[in-house]
């Protein structure tokens, strides 16, 4: 998973960010945050619509389980992270 969080294709980014919660799904361990970080804006891929979503959508699940250890990283990655993915996050977290 960490080659694909680097690799030239888009998908295999997506599937790298996403791979946590398919994987452990909601009770698992934190997210792969250094692979969301990685891909955020200033990055390759920071402003594609798939990547961006898809970081928000993988924080969001994980904020089933700690939705403080969320709060925390959006705040943190204020400065690099898009609307969307930040939206996507917090949705449920009113």
């Amino acid at each position: 998973m960490r080659a694909w969080a680097v690799a030239d294709d888009l998908w295999l980014r997506r599937v790298a960010i996403l791979e946590p919660v398919a994987v452990q799904g909601v009770d698992g361990p934190r997210p792969a945050h250094r692979r969301q970080r990685g891909q955020c804006g200033g990055t390759a891929y920071g402003s594609e619509f798939f990547i961006r979503k898809a970081i928000g959508w993988a924080l969001r699940q994980h904020a089933r389980v700690d939705p403080d250890w969320v709060r925390r990283f959006v705040a943190a990655h204020a400065d690099v992270l898009s609307g969307l993915s930040r939206r996507e996050a917090l949705k449920h977290l009113g």
